[in-house]
C-alpha cells in the first residue's frame, strides 16, 4: 500500500472533464502503486479514513495519473476543492466484470453477437451490464437483455442503442 497527501483540485474549463473533481497521483507513485504502467487501472485504499474499493484512476501524461472525486467519495471524505487528504492506495486486483447469467445465456444463441460482446473493452462491457443490473422489474430486465443481445448483433455501442431505442419509439 502507498500512502501519500495530496490537494483535491477542481478542473475549470477542461473539455469533458469540466468540473470534475479529483486528486494528482504523481508518476513516481503510480509507479509505486502497478510498474510500467502507463494505462487507466482500478485501485483499493483509503482516502483519509474512508474505505474505497474498484476505483479507477486514469492517466494525465508524463506518467501521472488523476483518481476522480465523484459526489459519493467527497461525502465520504467530507471534502472539497483545497483541501488535504491522506491517500493510501493499491492495484485492485479483485474488481472485475461479472456478466449475468441471463445475459450470456442469451447472447450464447448468437456467437456473432457474444463474440463482438468480448471483443469490448472491459469499461465499455461495465456500462451495458450497469443498465441491466439496475432494471428493477423482470419485465424491465427482459426488455433491456434484448436491446443488449439487438445491439451486440448490429455491433452497436451502449451509446448507439439507447440513441436508436430512443428513436425507434
Amino acid at each position: 500500500m502507498v500512502t501519500f497527501t495530496a490537494v483535491i483540485f477542481k478542473f475549470g474549463d477542461q473539455g469533458e472533464k469540466t468540473g470534475w473533481t479529483y486528486i494528482d497521483i504523481p508518476a513516481d507513485v503510480a509507479q509505486q502503486i502497478k510498474p510500467d504502467n502507463r494505462r487507466s487501472f482500478r485501485v483499493r485504499g483509503t482516502l483519509d479514513n474512508f474505505a474505497i474499493a474498484g476505483i479507477a484512476v486514469m492517466p494525465m501524461g508524463q506518467g501521472n495519473f488523476i483518481l476522480t472525486l465523484n459526489a459519493a467519495l467527497r461525502k465520504g471524505v467530507r471534502k472539497g476543492e483545497g483541501a488535504m487528504i491522506k491517500v493510501s492506495l493499491e492495484e485492485d486486483t479483485d474488481f472485475k466484470l461479472v456478466v449475468p447469467d441471463d445475459l450470456l445465456d442469451c447472447l450464447a444463441d448468437d456467437p456473432d453477437a457474444l463474440q463482438f460482446f468480448e471483443s469490448l473493452l472491459e469499461s465499455h462491457r461495465r456500462y451495458f451490464v450497469n443498465w441491466l443490473n439496475s432494471a428493477k422489474t423482470v419485465e424491465t430486465r427482459a426488455k433491456r437483455i434484448a436491446m443488449i443481445c439487438h445491439a451486440m448483433a448490429n455491433r452497436m455501442d451502449y451509446g448507439q442503442m439507447i440513441r436508436h431505442a430512443r428513436d425507434n419509439k
